[in-house]
């Protein structure tokens, strides 16, 4: 499960340092190239209200090996583009792949582990996940050393070939026949309405999306604020990423430890505010005109840290009650959450600033977002 959640990432991450590369292969703006990583994640978010429904019905398995093979055929597609905009379209379509392995592995923990052990379990799985930000920039580097950026999408196909085998060969159906839901428009639509009403699941799946969505915001405005404005070569762009990354690897597992002590929401509640604290000063510093590239990392490894809390706790506690509709409901999150980062990756792709304001001030109000919304989901949970 964790392998199949971090094909997303993979996918987002690895072809990050051709980006200047990529905008001039295909004649375009760096914009342009960075709205092909919003255009992905919108995707993410749409497709996974289709997969959560037909992971209730035809359990987890066969919508995963039908995603990984959309994902697959994609990434070929996108090594053979010959303009940003063939470029996007296959993107696209790779994101619709790419949603099987984002929504349903939170649906199999959750049919496995009930609140303070999924939280456990979702740790873990960020553990597998968080690798693969450190991981993918520097394969991407490395590939970019004797190859060109469309180098960097055959590896994908590669890399869903090798998935679609693992999950084909070794994966154990985890949906018990009794919980099987009927495909039927009618209850779909019952189940989505039903959750857009469930105040605590919408709010704690908003605290995760806006926080999400910073992350997303970081990811698509990095390249530009460390190689661009700071003069990072693109060789040791992943270095600095990894580092980031590493944060967040690691504090999830400080949240899993903790949770032997701590409630989930007491470790959601004190991990936004922090977020708030770390992307707020670097907003501040930004505006000041002080921020070099010690307190960025400063901001964004703080931003992460938290994130490594924010994310497993907020999903145990949003699919908490959800009982037969978890695929619907994992589904939905994992939708709100992408669909934010899509408009948190827009917002910065498209503001143009001669400093990292576009980033870090969008950091600052992803997080506001985030903590209000946790609290406003405390209370209703309460």
């Amino acid at each position: 499960m964790g392998l199949l959640t971090a094909l997303g990432p993979l996918a987002i991450d690895m072809y990050l340092p051709a980006f200047p590369a990529m905008a001039q292969s295909l004649n375009t703006s760096a914009g342009m190239v960075e709205r092909t990583l919003a255009g992905f994640l919108l995707g993410v978010g749409v497709a996974q209200l289709v997969y959560g429904p037909m992971a209730d019905r035809f359990g987890r398995k066969l919508p995963l090996l039908m995603g990984v093979l959309i994902f697959t055929t994609a990434s070929f597609f996108c090594a053979r583009a010959s303009d940003i905009d063939e470029l996007t379209v296959w993107r696209i379509v790779q994101a619709f792949g790419g949603a099987a392995g984002m929504a349903i592995p939170r649906a199999v923990i959750r049919d496995r582990f009930e609140t303070r052990e999924a939280a456990r379990a979702l740790s873990m799985l960020m553990l597998i996940m968080g690798v693969m930000p450190i991981l993918a920039p520097l394969i991407g580097g490395q590939i970019l050393l004797f190859s060109d950026w469309r180098g960097i999408f055959y590896f994908m196909a590669g890399c869903g070939v090798l998935l679609w085998l693992l999950t084909f060969f070794t994966m154990k159906e985890s949906l018990a026949p009794e919980r099987v839901l009927p495909l039927q428009p009618k209850l779909i639509a019952h189940n989505y309405s039903a959750l857009l009403r469930d105040r605590p699941f919408m709010f704690y799946s908003l605290a995760a999306g806006f926080s999400s969505a910073g992350m997303f915001a970081y990811i698509a405005g990095s390249p530009r604020v460390f190689i661009d404005l700071f003069s990072v070569e693109p060789r040791h762009f992943g270095f600095y990423f990894g580092a980031n990354a590493a944060c967040l690897i690691v504090f999830s597992q400080v949240s899993a430890r903790l949770l032997n002590t701590y409630s989930p929401p007491t470790l959601l509640r004190v991990a936004q505010g922090l977020q708030v604290i770390f992307t707020v000063l670097g907003a501040i510093l930004t505006l000041l005109g002080v921020l070099d590239l010690t307190w960025l990392m400063v901001t964004l490894m703080g931003f992460m840290a938290c994130q490594g809390f924010v994310n497993p706790n907020s999903a145990a506690l949003a699919l908490s009650e959800q009982g037969l509709r978890l695929g619907t409901a994992s589904a939905l999150m994992g939708a709100l959450q992408m669909l934010c980062g899509a408009l948190a990756g827009f917002a910065v792709s498209s503001w143009a600033a001669p400093n990292a304001l576009p980033l870090t001030a969008v950091l600052a109000i992803c997080a506001i977002l985030s903590w209000l919304f946790g609290r406003n989901a405390a209370r209703k949970a309460r």
